[in-house]
């Protein structure tokens, strides 16, 4: 029996077809603490989480500082501290919904390290699951991703909004 893996808002991207973003993608416009549009789940005064349009695995989180900076050495104490932080709320919120058996949290700092945005400063939170490796990604570099994008959105936001002190 034949069985299909359907992965349709991928089509945009495959065919050069996807919007294209304006300035930087980890400055999105506008004041809202989250936006749907660009997969904005939380934005403060020192940091940004969106999630990734382009995932390695379902949940992938991307989380930068609200400055743009490149090096991690230009980020002042303040910013440092944040940034650890909300990748620790992004782990637990991460883990309440998705349940992952683990993370891959990295930060690549410059091109030649694997940074795809160079110049904006940003961490990868990519849950893992045991036995997560299937054989779309070892034999032809595709990864599978089990929720839609849009349903992952709505399932974290909420908790992320939580975090906000609006919400306090």
């Amino acid at each position: 029996m034949t069985k299909n893996l359907w992965t349709p808002w991928r089509m945009e991207h495959v065919l050069g077809q996807a919007k294209k973003i304006k300035g930087c993608l980890f400055e999105p416009p506008g004041t809202a603490l989250s936006d749907p549009e660009y997969l904005l789940l939380y934005r403060d005064r020192h940091s940004i989480v969106l999630l990734n349009r382009f995932p390695y695995a379902n949940g992938h989180l991307l989380v930068a500082p609200r400055r743009h900076l490149a090096d991690i050495t230009e980020l002042a104490p303040d910013e440092n501290l944040a940034l650890m932080a909300m990748l620790s709320s992004c782990c637990a919120i991460l883990r309440s919904h998705l349940n992952p058996d683990g993370f891959n949290i990295g930060l690549n700092l410059g091109q030649v390290a694997g940074a795809g945005i160079a110049d904006h400063l940003h961490f990868h939170v990519v849950p893992r699951w045991q036995d997560d490796h299937n054989f779309m990604t070892i034999t032809a570099d595709i990864r599978t991703i089990p929720q839609h994008i849009r349903h992952t959105f709505a399932l974290l936001q909420p908790d992320f909004a939580q975090l906000s002190p609006e919400a306090s």
